[in-house]
């Protein structure tokens, strides 16, 4: 492979935003209002590595409109595609054949959805890139931000976007494209969930140093229509339970659109022991429920999609900011995960980055610690609400999601909010990655999941495709091998390899010659959906996820 350094062209810019998201275009917009504001003129960029804004977005989704309240105050009079009210909600306990409802009365407020909005995150995101360019915002879509760039000091001095044209082999082709050098007074990452650059920076300035391991989880993801006399406009439903065990965290979600399509998921958490789960399988399981295949019946699945989910919460927050930058929505994680929410985290994370970056700039500074943030995150509501919720997900991990578990969060909810900041349990921690708690395959049995039926239920490949996910097949793998031998010399003998298992879209595959040989480990890279957890799963943390061509991955219709 070339080691030359390329000679790219260099622009230099106010604040350069890395991805177009919920975390990344409200730091713009809020950047421009502040500029409008005080005369001033900012000019700010945002890159997005899909091939539109709304591309790569993937999420449940309940809104809680109090980040876009802040944002933009006036937005109920705007056109916009934020128009389904949460309207009824249900929560159930789901057995092999039935379920039990618990009382919506009885839960505690902050897992209750009134005043929320049932959305597409793709379509608000594509509608705030709108907002955000009528202040002047350039958004740059389908321009990957591959590298980071830095200064003599060692702050962050911006990044490398649009370098296109490598070959499988690492040499250029006819057509490469040396990229562009974007250079920043500051730099803001809003990657998402494991990020390939905020997991650098978090790396390099040891900004989780003092905090729990960062948790995950996978949610998998269909968008259906439904027939009319099934749809019931506004209404939310989460389960646990079947068919997930218990000492497996999970559930599922079913949010119901205006217009006779819903939004219907699952979420296995990535601290599962057992090397032969199969969380899409898990996912396809579910839907033969009667409950759920009666729903289904006489359907269309429009869409398919999965993105890892950052579950963490307040023990799990890294340090925000390094020297030239912040990291902001779930490049840090600040998903509320019994709420099942975190987009209005992410865009008032987004404005609170914004203010400081405003304030150093009119200030004169450039490349340094925006303490700002930080301290604008520990007094917020953000932390506060974190804070809130704190213990469920280390409950959970404890005591399982069937009722102990549940039963013991849901207390803990109440009494904090009854008294804020209480606990009977104080605050607990998240003891290792969701990695490490991975068990060798001799402590578990394979599980047997149902074939797929083709019409509720589908395999990988074929849902795949309702992902549109296409890559330039002639560019280097964008999934790493640390050590090339570690999949069928280490994980395959030890853990099952569980890599053919935990991707949702089949990038992984342990294959054997016809007539025999010795397994070979085989890496579909045209297939990968971005959603982080191979990078996040291996038990041997081999696997590390690097940015492909811009433009490369899903294509996200409504999602």
């Amino acid at each position: 492979m070339t080691s030359e350094t390329p000679e790219r062209e260099s622009m230099e810019i106010d604040v350069v935003i890395v991805g177009a998201g919920p975390a990344g275009l409200s730091a713009a917009i809020r950047l421009k209002q502040l500029a409008a504001d005080k005369g001033a003129d900012l000019h700010v960029v945002v890159v997005e590595k899909g091939s539109e804004v709304g591309a790569h977005i993937l999420s449940g989704a309940v809104l809680d409109p109090s980040g876009l309240d802040q944002l933009l105050p006036g937005w109920r009079e705007m056109a916009s595609p934020i128009d389904t009210p949460v309207t009824s909600e249900s929560f159930k306990v789901l057995g092999p054949s039935g379920s039990a409802s618990l009382p919506v009365f009885a839960m505690p407020g902050m897992v209750k959805n009134h005043g929320c909005y049932i959305v597409s995150m793709g379509n608000v995101c594509r509608w705030l890139a709108e907002k955000a360019e009528e202040l002047g915002v350039e958004i740059y879509p389908g321009m990957a931000a591959s590298q980071l760039l830095y200064r003599e000091d060692g702050s962050v001095r911006g990044v490398v976007v649009g370098e296109m044209g490598i070959g499988q082999d690492g040499e250029k082709k006819d057509s490469y494209e040396p990229g562009m050098e974007l250079v920043g007074k500051y730099v803001l990452i809003a990657e998402g969930v494991r990020g390939s650059l905020a997991k650098q920076l978090i790396e390099k300035f040891n900004l989780a140093d003092e905090s729990d391991p960062q948790k995950y989880g996978i949610g998998l993801k269909e968008l259906w229509e439904i027939k009319p006399e099934k749809s019931r406009p506004g209404h939310v439903q989460h389960t646990f339970g079947w068919p997930l065990k218990d000492d497996t965290g999970g559930g599922s979600f079913c949010y119901h659109y205006n217009d006779n399509t819903i939004a219907l998921g699952f979420v296995v958490h990535l601290n599962y022991k057992n090397p032969y789960l199969y969380p899409y399988g898990e996912f396809q399981k579910f839907k033969t429920h009667p409950e759920i295949a009666e729903l289904l019946e006489g359907g269309k699945r429009l869409a398919y999609g999965s993105r890892a989910i950052t579950e963490g919460g307040y023990q799990s927050v890294p340090k925000l900011s390094f020297p030239g930058g912040a990291l902001i929505g779930c490049a840090a994680g600040f998903v509320n995960v019994p709420r099942i929410k975190g987009n209005h985290n992410a865009m008032l994370t987004g404005m609170m980055a914004a203010d400081a970056v405003f304030e150093a700039v009119a200030e004169g500074r450039e490349g340094d610690e925006l303490t700002g943030y930080q301290e604008r995150y520990d007094v917020s509501p953000v932390k506060a609400e974190l804070f809130k919720a704190r213990n469920a997900k280390p409950l959970w991990t404890k005591f399982g999601t069937r009722l102990g578990g549940i039963g013991f969060s849901g207390l803990d909810l109440w009494t904090n909010s009854i008294a804020p900041g209480f606990s009977f349990f104080g605050t607990l921690h998240h003891d290792k990655t969701d990695a490490a708690a991975t068990e060798p395959a001799s402590k578990h049995k394979p599980i047997d999941y149902p074939r797929p039926d083709g019409e509720t239920t589908f395999d990988r490949l074929t849902n795949v495709a309702f992902s549109a996910t296409n890559h330039e097949e002639d560019q280097p793998a964008h999934l790493k091998l640390k050590d090339p031998s570690i999949p069928i010399g280490v994980n395959l003998p030890e853990f099952a390899e569980p890599a053919q298992r935990y991707c949702p879209a089949g990038v992984y595959e342990v294959v054997t010659e016809a007539g025999g040989g010795e397994p070979k480990f085989q890496i579909n890279a045209q297939n990968c959906v971005h959603c982080k957890t191979c990078d996040i799963k291996d038990p041997s943390q081999n696997i590390v996820w690097v940015t492909p061509e811009g433009g490369g991955g899903p294509n996200y219709p409504n999602m």
